[in-house]
């Protein structure tokens, strides 16, 4: 990752700047990390920090309404230390740390596993979408996302349901699976951090990318999108390219009963305009670029007989990840579903041998005034009976799990 200013990094953010009350000044004892980017080396230091900071505090019995509330903040002053590596100055919060810890229990994530993905190494550009404000862990298990502070506010709003329905639902759900938020002040900055199970896998390649909301109305991937790499495409894509998931039907009676839930959950929230994020896995053409590529290391190793480093991003044996994979060898199209838990195989007697991630996404929008300006709006340019994303929650759920329901083949 390149090395910039603050300004031109991919995780800061405009967002307005909240004045904080209770402030600890401390020095930096632990092991300092190497980042090019400043809010990354402070999000690591400080993940690093709570965590051990947790491990000191017992597991409550059970969570009160003030942990929905609570956050602990912490400000270092650190100028005896390098600066390349930290900033002189920077604050960290970390949001209701007891309430994401059980989450990150109730996913089955251990505290550890989370430190070592997160603080271990720098996390990376997302490679294969190119986001702008969206990380994935040096191990791919992990995604950090950068949200605006209406986000935050939001998360707020619906962090105590949300955590009674994982709790209902034993952690089985399309939604995000929601692991911890922080917020980082650099050079008086505040950067807004959400960080998310990655719904993709961290070993299987995704070759197709859907973004699927139910509505056909300025639903079509743009040019520029389509001549990227892995480009995110959309309904219209997904009609006119006849795509289709092939799974069994016992697979999808489980996929429709998790999605029925989670919108039902939604609905109540008041929230509307989220997505289905598709991936789709092409096993046989991840078996042909893993045999063009042993044939290509074969043919450097008999160029140069020295050891070669790991790549760059190479998945480590530790982190979440390599917890999980290290008991066996997966071949090609398994995956591990401790890790990988949005993904299903496709069904036997399938087209294509393909994997599918499937998951909610963009669920921190709620149907405000600002929905509801943008819906008169559109209904005005393309008729009240038109297919527009922007509908009250009611209507948009109902169109959208319309939708979803014919994907399946």
């Amino acid at each position: 990752m390149s090395s910039p200013s603050a300004s031109s990094n991919p995780l800061s953010s405009l967002a307005p700047k909240r004045k904080t009350k209770k402030k600890h000044f401390v020095q930096q004892k632990v092991e300092v990390f190497r980042a090019s980017d400043p809010v990354l080396s402070v999000l690591m230091w400080g993940v690093n920090h709570s965590i051990n900071d947790l491990s000191q505090v017992p597991v409550p019995v059970m969570l009160l309404p003030d942990d929905f509330k609570a956050s602990t903040k912490i400000k270092v002053n650190n100028h005896l230390f390098n600066k390349e590596n930290l900033p002189g100055q920077f604050k960290f919060k970390d949001y209701c740390p007891q309430v994401f810890r059980n989450l990150r229990e109730r996913f089955g994530i251990e505290d550890q596993d989370y430190q070592v993905s997160l603080a271990r190494s720098s996390p990376l550009k997302d490679e294969e979408g190119k986001c702008v404000g969206l990380l994935t862990s040096y191990d791919r298990t992990l995604v950090v996302k950068e949200i605006s502070s209406e986000e935050v506010e939001e998360m707020h709003n619906i962090l105590s349901a949300y955590h009674q329905h994982i709790v209902t639902c034993h952690g089985s759900t399309l939604l995000p699976q929601f692991l911890a938020m922080y917020r980082v002040t650099v050079e008086s900055e505040d950067t807004y951090l959400l960080v998310m199970r990655n719904m993709f896998s961290h070993r299987l390649h995704v070759h197709r990318k859907y973004d699927l909301k139910g509505s056909l109305v300025s639903r079509e991937a743009s040019f520029k999108e389509k001549v990227k790499e892995l480009p995110t495409y959309k309904d219209v894509d997904f009609r006119n390219n006849m795509q289709k998931v092939y799974v069994s039907d016992e697979e999808k009676e489980k996929i429709m009963d998790k999605l029925n839930r989670d919108i039902e959950f939604l609905v109540r929230m008041r929230i509307t305009d989220y997505s289905l994020l598709l991936g789709i896995h092409d096993v046989e053409r991840a078996e042909r670029e893993e045999e063009e590529e042993m044939v290509s290391s074969l043919e450097e190793e008999e160029e140069d007989e020295s050891d070669p480093a790991p790549a760059p991003g190479s998945t480590s044996p530790e982190g979440i990840a390599g917890y999980m994979n290290s008991f066996k060898p997966l071949g090609p199209g398994e995956f591990d579903p401790y890790v990988d838990v949005y993904a299903i195989q496709s069904a036997v007697g399938a087209p294509q041998r393909e994997v599918y991630f499937m998951g909610l996404i963009d669920v921190l929008t709620q149907y405000d005034t600002k929905k509801k300006a943008a819906h008169a709006a559109k209904a005005v340019k393309h008729g009240a009976g038109a297919e527009i994303s922007t509908v009250h929650p009611e209507q948009y759920a109902k169109r959208f799990r319309e939708f979803i329901t014919k994907i399946f083949a």
